[in-house]
């Protein structure tokens, strides 16, 4: 069986990726640096194909597309995305259309497209890396948080399409807390929490797939999220904006 991952040179997608190797799947995956991909997958070169591209840009979303579409993928996992900190009013607009345009525009066209194909063949899982930051609004990382509560949407929007048609098609949302990776120096924050270990988050995101669950949330995280649905949203804001303000550096 075939998998496409995204950002899978570092963090927890290049853990997942590890873990699908150890169960037998060959690979595809992709990262803005081939070098990177090499370096990590480079013993495995018989069973992973290594491609350099940078997905903020839509067309190379569709030539992605183009490059895997005989390839019978059937898994997709999107996982590439970053974050920024600030206020609103001062953080970097470049620097925040480049994450919609990877957080958002890049799992909307890849989802659109590798699902067509999914349906036709009438299998395969698709699973999109969101966050916690899903299910509430973000002060001071806003665009962030905005970015992951569109996937969240769309996700459980096509999961219940899905249903209704009785396709043999899964998706599944992975929402995280914090996480030991590289995230933190991207997003120029610093978390105050203990972070779960990445291979941990991978292995446990997988295997819940498999069991074709629609949200997939750690452990760790389960409180948070019961507190984000049953508190008035006032008080999840109040709180957030606290424990926001505390992180960004």
């Amino acid at each position: 069986m075939n998998v496409l991952i995204t950002g899978a040179s570092s963090g927890i997608g290049k853990c997942m990726a590890l873990y699908l190797l150890e169960l037998g799947y060959n690979l595809f995956v992709v990262s803005t640096d081939k070098k990177d991909l090499n370096k990590i997958f480079n013993r495995y070169k018989d069973r992973v194909y290594c491609i350099e591209m940078d997905l903020s840009i839509s067309d190379n979303c569709y030539k992605l597309y183009d490059l895997l579409k005989d390839k019978n993928i059937d898994i997709l996992i999107n996982n590439a995305g970053f974050g920024d900190a600030g206020n609103f009013s001062e953080t970097d607009l470049n620097k925040e259309m480049n994450m919609i345009n990877v957080n958002i525009r890049a799992y909307h066209i890849l989802t659109k497209l590798f699902l067509r194909d999914m349906i036709k063949n009438n299998r395969g899982y698709i699973m999109n890396v969101a966050s916690m930051a899903s299910f509430m609004p973000g002060p001071y990382m806003a665009t962030y948080y905005a970015t992951k509560s569109y996937i969240l949407n769309l996700t459980l929007a096509i999961y219940k399409e899905l249903e209704k048609d009785n396709c043999n098609v899964n998706i599944s949302l992975f929402c995280p807390g914090p996480i030991d990776t590289n995230f933190s120096n991207v997003a120029n924050v610093k978390f105050n929490t203990n972070l779960i270990d990445s291979n941990y988050a991978a292995c446990y995101a997988i295997n819940n797939m498999f069991k074709k669950k629609l949200i997939i949330i750690p452990p760790n995280m389960k409180l948070n999220y019961i507190f984000t649905k049953i508190s008035p949203l006032s008080l999840v804001l109040l709180i957030n904006s606290k424990m926001q303000k505390r992180v960004v550096r």
